[in-house]
């Protein structure tokens, strides 16, 4: 008999692929294992897209560029409409840049620990993934011993550890380098800067995403901003209709609603500092976030089975194990409450 996997590309029955967070459906479960915001999305946004739902414009295609959005996001971020793609959550948009820059046989380069679906990009384009460490301070090493790749990704803030580098390391990397930089700020809202003034630089890509700060983690939208003569290339490369119209409304309607982001924002941001405060006190090391996750990691003990007994009481948070740099546990910021709660039970547990 034929085992139809045969017909699959032998560089894809190879990989392992990336493996997302688990996404439990138990009503009852404490979900702090993907970084979702833990409220929820602009009540603007919300009636915008009813309005959508109600009317008959769900039987015609979106706008394949997304030109409203992208009016609006431009006016917020001071960039030219023209030098942002619309995408399907900011993986798509990282999908569309690995597929746009990065031949067979290629070079990608990030950081390490970082993202890992940048591994998985540079696999199915059949790339070779090359790592760099950070250094013991979180920093970029100077100079960047690999300035050749096709395509360099700097998640900034990173996950898993919400570390930030700065904006003059950042130019200086994109200086240096021999091709293109994406800067992964899926979680820049929640860091006191941002690299959107770099897209400036002709090889200098950043992304967003409105899943983790807009709160529309089950709508997938993502932007990425780059100077208009690349996202013109971009666009020859995305899906024709990417992101649909219930997206590209909501989208737009959150952008705008600039007041209750800003509240959304300071509540988390409150929490942030509460779990970076309490959760030393109970043996845990910390690292400061910029993220609305933190990075907790223990000295005396390894973190896996309190990852295990965690989800044993229903409260999920993400293990994660890097064999450079030992293993840890990512949490994200949920409400007041569900912190509360992860905190009364790690008490008994430690």
């Amino acid at each position: 008999m034929i085992n139809p996997t045969q017909y699959v590309r032998p560089i894809i029955r190879a990989m392992s692929g990336y493996t997302p967070g688990e996404q439990p459906r138990d009503a009852d479960i404490i979900k702090l294992n993907t970084n979702e915001n833990p409220y929820p999305p602009s009540l603007h946004a919300l009636e915008s897209m009813v309005r959508i739902v109600q009317s008959e414009r769900l039987k015609k295609y979106p706008d394949p560029l997304g030109t409203e959005f992208r009016e609006t996001a431009a006016k917020l971020y001071g960039v030219d409409p023209d030098g942002i793609l619309i995408g399907n959550g900011s993986d798509d948009v990282l999908t569309i840049l690995t597929r746009t820059f990065v031949p067979e046989g290629g070079t990608v380069v990030s950081p390490t620990p970082s993202y890992l679906l940048y591994k998985t990009l540079a696999d199915i384009q059949g790339a070779k993934f090359e790592t760099v460490p950070f250094t013991p301070d979180w920093e970029l090493p100077t100079p960047w011993p690999k300035r050749d790749a096709h395509l360099t990704f700097v998640a900034n803030p990173n996950s898993p550890t919400g570390t930030v580098v700065s904006l003059a390391a950042l130019e200086c990397l994109a200086r240096e380098l021999n091709g293109p930089l994406v800067i992964d700020e899926a979680y820049a809202d929640f860091a006191a800067t941002n690299a959107i003034a770099l897209t400036k630089l002709p090889n200098v890509i950043v992304t967003r995403t409105l899943s983790k700060s807009y709160s529309f983690a089950g709508l997938r939208f993502g932007l990425g901003i780059a100077s208009p003569e690349l996202v013109r290339e971009f666009y020859k490369v995305k899906d024709s209709y990417n992101c649909d119209m219930l997206s590209l409304v909501g989208a737009k309607a959150a952008l705008e609603d600039q007041k209750y982001f800003r509240e959304t924002l300071e509540r988390i941001l409150r929490t942030r500092s509460r779990m970076q405060r309490e959760l030393p006190t109970l043996g845990f090391d910390v690292l400061p976030s910029q993220a609305n996750f933190v990075w907790a990691t223990r000295k005396d003990r390894p973190v896996k089975p309190i990852f295990e007994e965690l989800k044993r009481r229903n409260i999920f948070v993400r293990y994660m194990n890097y064999p450079e740099f030992g293993d840890g546990l990512r949490i994200s910021v949920g409400t007041d409450w569900e912190i509360g709660q992860l905190l009364d039970e790690l008490k008994k547990i430690i």
